[in-house]
């Protein structure tokens, strides 16, 4: 007896509880990992300003290298799902030991750039003569846990691939506690000070390392996947990783021009504008959380060789993406009265950031459709398109935000330009879904 074919609306339940699953632990992961920076942040603080200004400097610096390696999470999402929806996995995760290799590989070389140019990398930051010497102690000793942060992104994307965002889940809540546990003991109980801040995470960020290798280990082990390094595969993952690479760093530009042009307009302008884009950034790990669950769901269909499986659920996810867009941006012009005192009571910094606010609000459902489509395009392993999406929106956006000093354009104009930026994004990446193009199937793209 056949079955007869599913409803539209069974296949949109279908879709809605893959989303929730995969979308909902990735979201929780996603907020644990700006917690570490906070809880260091908390602890340093008592100790003096000059040691909070130092943490500060040397945070920057640490999180602008390691987010330049987020494509070993994107990548290896996306080339593990395909895997999946091939039932092959075995491949999968040998892809995914791949992946780990090269953030091995790429972790060491940071720290032996790190360690010996510290002090260069501080003062080119600007810190003052009383906090250089503690954000040089941070950074040196943080360096060594960079390894372990990147075979952290690495693993992550093997088990988005795998279709678990639970257990990094997990991994992040754990490695949060554990960082704030040993931060207190090693900043005051062993009266290390700063030093002890820097051990502690990087204690913390090796312990969640080690936790993701003996999941992926065990992984290999019952599907006899091998565990050595494999220099074609470690190059095929690199190769993957350089489009994603120049997207994300075209990105990074984008809201390093947005600040410098803002820190261009005055103190009060750029407080604000910090303040702005610290929500900003809240609000892209709701968004961001349906792409990974879109990587995870697109890269398995089209493994399969299911491009209208691909199609619907990338419908969905858009339908998704617009929706928690709206929900947010109400949430933003409910709670500005609320959200901004928590930051600042300078009134002159408030009036500047309440109307950019409002553009920000507004451009939630753009954002939305913008993460979702990107997180679709990254599963479909499109890498070399966003890459020059990217750039060609970098191109957009690097005059108009210049030109906004020029013409006497306050921090709301800032924010202006950056929808604008989000709205050439979207449109790229609309025109991309819609041509079908990136509905390669098999295995490997």
């Amino acid at each position: 007896m056949t079955q007869a074919p599913a409803t539209p609306k069974a296949v949109r339940r279908q879709h809605d509880r893959e989303i929730v699953a995969l979308a909902v632990p990735a979201f929780g992961a996603l907020v644990a990992e700006p917690l570490f920076v906070l809880a260091d942040s908390a602890i340093v603080g008592h100790l003096g300003t000059a040691q909070l200004a130092g943490l500060g400097i040397a945070s920057a610096l640490l999180t602008t290298a390691v987010s330049i390696f987020v494509f070993l999470a994107y990548a290896t999402t996306a080339a593990v799902a395909r895997r999946v929806g091939a039932d092959d996995l075995q491949a999968a995760i040998r892809q995914g030991m791949d992946g780990i290799w090269l953030a091995l590989l790429l972790g060491a070389g940071v720290i032996a750039v790190v360690l010996p140019t510290a002090p260069s990398l501080v003062e080119l930051f600007g810190a003052s003569d009383t906090a250089a010497p503690y954000a040089t102690t941070y950074l040196r000793i943080s360096s060594l846990g960079i390894p372990a942060m990147l075979v952290v992104l690495a693993a992550t994307g093997v088990l988005r691939g795998l279709q678990d965002t639970k257990t990094p889940l997990y991994v992040a809540l754990a490695g949060f506690i554990a960082n704030g546990i040993l931060n207190v003991g090693l900043v005051y109980g062993a009266d290390l000070g700063i030093a002890g801040s820097a051990w502690g995470t990087v204690i913390a960020q090796w312990g969640m390392a080690v936790a993701y290798l003996v999941v992926v280990v065990r992984g290999a082990r019952r599907h006899g996947a091998s565990l050595r390094p494999d220099a074609a595969g470690i190059r095929a993952s690199a190769q993957a990783g350089v489009p994603l690479l120049v997207r994300t760093l075209s990105l990074r530009a984008i809201l390093m021009i947005a600040t410098a042009v803002a820190a261009r307009l005055g103190d009060a302008d750029i407080a604000a504008h910090q303040i702005i884009l610290s929500l900003w950034s809240l609000l892209a790990f709701a968004l961001d959380a349906i792409a990974i669950a879109g990587q995870a769901i697109i890269g398995r269909y089209l493994g399969a060789g299911d491009t209208a499986g691909a199609r619907q659920a990338c419908r969905r996810m858009v339908e998704w993406g617009i929706a928690v867009g709206v929900v947010l941006g109400i949430l933003v012009v409910i709670s500005r009265p609320l959200f901004l005192p928590l930051f600042t009571s300078d009134s002159v910094v408030k009036d500047a950031a309440l109307p950019a606010l409002v553009i920000v609000a507004l451009s939630q459902p753009i954002c939305g459709v913008v993460f979702t489509l990107d997180g679709v395009l990254m599963g479909a392993g499109d890498g070399p398109y966003l890459a020059w999406a990217m750039i060609l929106t970098l191109a957009v956006f690097t005059p108009v935000a210049l030109l906004i000093p020029t013409l006497g354009g306050g921090l709301t104009a800032v924010w202006t330009a950056m929808t604008l930026m989000m709205t050439v994004r979207m449109l790229t990446l609309w025109l991309r879904t819609r041509s079908g193009r990136w509905l390669v199937t098999g295995a490997t793209r």
